[in-house]
């Protein structure tokens, strides 16, 4: 395989993704109970043996910043690292203007590797991947580009930068968040065929490209908005099929998650929880790696003559303390206390939370360090979480990190 130099840019601001984003970066918010959303990315390298990666930061990064010493050190190795690049002001006086314009800034480091192929990718989607087969699919079609691509719903084509591509699977046409003329895919109108965002260049494309962009005084400096729409009339643009991708030890199932929003990271949180998960987080070969604290083992003390006491569906992090709840269909992180007769149905808590005796959460997802009195009740009246708390049209309610709610 060629040399290969990893950009995962990991600057994101995370708006729509408020109040989660409000301390971190969307890349540090935590998911699945025990992970953060960056931890599924750099695991698919780390798994894939592409071990020289860049992660590039901006926005709100400290908490990433810890996350990643903690658990992502790779050190004593010369060819193998993980390292941070945030935002210096390396061209000039301005801090990342855009995707293309992060990695432009940071284009001593690409040259002082003088890899191959660069890969740059996004730091904030949930999937598995095993990136040995799109850089080898790169290699085998001669590409100076090759763009990860997964169909979506056409309703959805709004988010993404959608594809065209020709019968060989080179790209013939682009547009960036179309809001209307949609192209579908053949034969299936329902469905669009969206760009990942992620991205494999030839070393020697990805460095002209970024400095003809640089030099334009009208671009956004994007990736999707600028140097694909540029670069594929004019250069061999290949689309790789993710669907086609598999893991070792895993199915060929092409699940990918953008979770932007806060109906977005709330449902897939809930596909972890599907009678067959299309992550398998037990996949011994390719493991989601990650950071937890070393709390004991989850005790949960129902005693059947005296409680009712039920957990259902759910997933719960090591040390959790509950005694006489009702649970059903929840992720529930590190950490986390919750008092007798609380009911929690369909809800994300995330670590380091107490929740008091009699609590009810219904479609609720609880940052971390939240403390909610006993006797409240979320959820189940809109209008006065509304007047408290964040809540999305389809009635999720959001609780801010650090929050005392009820006293």
């Amino acid at each position: 395989m060629a040399s290969v130099l990893s950009m995962i840019l990991a600057g994101g601001e995370g708006s729509r993704l408020a109040p989660l984003t409000g301390m971190r970066a969307k890349p540090a918010v935590p998911f699945g109970g025990q992970y953060r959303i960056i931890d599924f990315v750099l695991s698919n390298f780390v798994n894939s043996d592409l071990h020289k990666i860049y992660l590039i930061t901006q926005f709100k990064s400290h908490s990433l910043s810890k996350h990643l010493q903690r658990c992502w050190r790779i050190a004593g190795l010369a060819d193998k690292f993980i390292d941070t690049l945030p935002a210096q002001m390396n061209t000039g006086s301005d801090w990342y203007q855009g995707t293309a314009d992060a990695v432009y800034q940071n284009l001593n480091h690409i040259e002082s590797h003088n890899p191959d192929l660069v890969c740059v990718f996004g730091g904030d989607h949930i999937y598995t991947m095993d990136v040995r087969d799109m850089v080898q699919y790169h290699q085998q079609h001669s590409a100076d580009l090759t763009v990860a691509a997964i169909p979506v719903p056409v309703d959805q084509a709004h988010h993404f930068g959608i594809i065209e591509v020709d019968e060989d699977g080179r790209m013939i046409g682009f547009a960036e968040k179309p809001k209307s003329n949609v192209k579908t895919i053949p034969g299936n109108p329902d469905f669009v065929l969206a760009s990942m965002g992620n991205y494999v260049f030839t070393k020697d494309c990805l460095v002209k490209e970024l400095l003809d962009d640089h030099a334009n005084e009208v671009s956004d400096h994007d990736f999707g908005k600028n140097i694909i729409p540029s670069l594929y009339p004019r250069a061999k643009v290949m689309v790789y099929d993710f669907s086609k991708n598999a893991v070792p030890g895993g199915k060929n199932n092409g699940y990918w998650r953008d979770v932007g929003t806060i109906d977005s990271f709330w449902e897939a949180n809930m596909d972890l929880l599907s009678g067959e998960p299309p992550i398998d987080l037990h996949n011994q070969d390719w493991p989601i790696r990650t950071y937890i604290p070393p709390y004991p083992p989850a005790l949960i003390a129902f005693n059947r003559n005296e409680r009712e006491g039920q957990i259902n569906n759910s997933m719960v992090g090591v040390g959790c303390v509950f005694n006489d709840i009702y649970m059903h269909r929840s992720v529930v992180g590190y950490n986390v206390k919750i008092g007798d007769n609380a009911r929690i149905t369909e809800s994300v808590i995330l670590p380091n939370t107490n929740i008091g005796d009699g609590v009810v959460l219904n479609r609720v997802i609880v940052d971390k360090r939240v403390e909610i009195a006993p006797g409240t009740r979320i959820g189940v009246d809109r209008e006065e979480d509304m007047k408290r708390f964040k809540v999305t049209e389809s009635g999720l309610v959001v609780i801010p990190r650090g929050a005392k709610v009820g006293f």
